[in-house]
């Protein structure tokens, strides 16, 4: 397989569904929730309206931009894979022009919000974007890629608490830690995807180092660091019960998604990417509303 397009490039309107493709928009739900607690947590309830619509732009124009950039980088890599070979820039359905446009307009979108926050904001929004722009290069040369996947992340809710307060705190860098370490942990689950492929042409990942058996203890050891984080998170933040109901819920989602997972079937992989992890996120989320409006 060649990068060579296969479809006629989306025009007009028709750009539109494709770009959601390209940044799998409903993935959103994985990072988001976790923005708004951060959110919510600094507030010590809800934050003005116009502070969390600020963020949500942020928190869109962010995502837009890092998977535009993921795209734009991995494109040939993308056309030599099977499994990805159908995605939008190899695939032809998006040039590569229309895709640098939109990640332009996503830059555009997150310094717009970021401009309406506290000025440490406007410092400070350098740092996601180049972790967004060194993120698709990790695979090339170290294992520790899913990591870096991870901080790109775990940064949304620090960011978001810092848009509130203004200042750095240990509840957040400890929130951040979790998500960090909860995105990390099942990007390794979704490697192994790609586990024959990726050694054949020379992709790193945690999988491809040190084997399915190991990568799926790694992936536990991280879960189990995610949710202490987690609930250390919440101890800093002073936070009541509920909280916690909640990181023990989440702790139940993991234990499921590790139970479903069969390195041998990739629906059952998908599952565990997809569903588990949409429904801690949102869980997680609920728990942290309750909790702040108990």
């Amino acid at each position: 397989m060649t990068d060579a397009a296969t479809h006629a490039p989306a025009r007009g309107l028709a750009v539109v569904p494709a770009l959601f493709g390209l940044v799998r928009f409903a993935h959103t739900i994985f990072a988001l929730p976790f923005a708004l607690a951060g959110a919510l947590l600094a507030a010590g309830g809800v934050p003005s309206w116009a502070t969390l619509g600020w963020i949500v732009l942020a928190m869109a124009g962010a995502r837009s931009l890092a998977m535009a950039i993921n795209r734009l980088v991995d494109a040939r890599l993308d056309a030599a894979n099977p499994r990805t070979a159908g995605r939008e820039i190899p695939s032809g359905r998006l040039t590569r022009t229309q895709v640098w446009v939109f990640a332009a307009a996503s830059l555009a979108a997150l310094l717009v919000a970021v401009s309406q926050l506290p000025r440490i904001t406007w410092y400070l929004w350098p740092v996601p974007v180049a972790a967004f722009v060194l993120y698709p290069f990790t695979k090339r040369f170290t294992w520790g890629c899913h990591l870096v996947l991870g901080v790109c992340t775990g940064l949304a809710p620090l960011a978001a608490w810092v848009a509130v307060t203004g200042r750095f705190a240990l509840a957040p860098v400890l929130l951040a830690l979790g998500v960090g370490l909860w995105i990390g942990g099942f990007d390794v689950v979704y490697a192994l995807l790609d586990l024959d492929h990726d050694r054949r042409v020379g992709i790193n990942s945690i999988p491809v180092r040190f084997g399915v058996r190991r990568a799926l203890w790694i992936t536990r050891a991280m879960h189990a660091l995610a949710i202490a984080s987690l609930a250390a998170a919440g101890a800093a933040a002073g936070t009541g019960p509920l909280y916690h109901v909640g990181v023990a819920v989440c702790g139940a989602v993991l234990v499921y998604e590790h139970a479903i997972v069969d390195p041998a079937d990739p629906g059952r992989i998908n599952r565990a990417f997809g569903a588990a992890n949409m429904v801690m996120a949102v869980v997680f989320f609920a728990f942290v509303v309750a909790d702040v409006a108990w």
